[in-house]
């Protein structure tokens, strides 16, 4: 194994709760609706100006787009806390000479506040966002678009996510999939596509790898 690969909201951040506010905020003030959590994950897929673009009845979609990146950016700090375990295992990773990779459905715009506020913009030799993919998970294009940025195959790459999307496009790539479940908040409680294995905690993997 050469490289991980990580989904980004609900594997390596607790971002979900400020994505929902953003979207929350979004949908009351321009479609005068309530939508729920559960809603807001069905929705997932697309990037936020997807979301926005394809679920907002209001066509004014740049004005609620920005709405949402200015609630995303302005609570971020206040919603999202560093995780120094997740730091951890990055660094741990880095030392024992794992390439770093980011597959997300994010657009660049928000994941770059993520990983400002957060303070994990140094650990990464690869970002794909939704951004940078014509088809978002579960297609496995963003995967593809990794391991070829990376340099390494898809018997040397493990990809790990929350959801079920990034189960079945892990397994699409023909990649070790891992279903993690290590963050209070995480798009998928029971996976109906089997990943190659789950692990609720960081060390665990970890001892997966063969690092501890």
């Amino acid at each position: 194994m050469k490289a991980v690969i990580f989904d980004f909201d609900g594997t390596l951040a607790d971002t979900l709760p400020v994505c929902f506010l953003a979207f929350e905020t979004v949908f009351k003030k321009f479609d005068n609706r309530e939508v729920t959590t559960e809603e807001i994950i069905e929705m997932f897929g697309p990037s936020e100006t997807g979301i926005i673009r394809k679920n907002l009845k209001n066509n004014n979609y740049d004005e609620a787009i920005e709405l949402y990146y200015e609630i995303y950016q302005d609570q971020h700090s206040n919603i999202v806390q560093n995780n120094e375990e997740i730091k951890t295992l990055l660094e741990q990773l880095k030392t024992n000479g794992y390439k770093l990779g980011i597959v997300t459905g994010k657009a660049r715009r928000s994941l770059d506040i993520s990983l400002d506020c957060l303070g994990l913009n140094t650990f990464f030799d690869v970002i794909i966002t939704g951004d940078d993919v014509e088809f978002q998970k579960p297609n496995p294009e963003g995967i593809y678009k990794a391991l070829e940025n990376l340099n390494v195959s898809h018997k040397e790459a493990v990809f790990l996510g929350d959801s079920e999307a990034d189960i079945i496009a892990g397994k699409e790539a023909s990649v070790t999939t891992i279903g993690v479940q290590w963050l209070p908040n995480i798009q998928t409680i029971e996976f109906k596509t089997q990943p190659d294995e789950i692990y609720s905690s960081m060390k665990g993997f970890l001892r997966f790898l063969s690092i501890l």
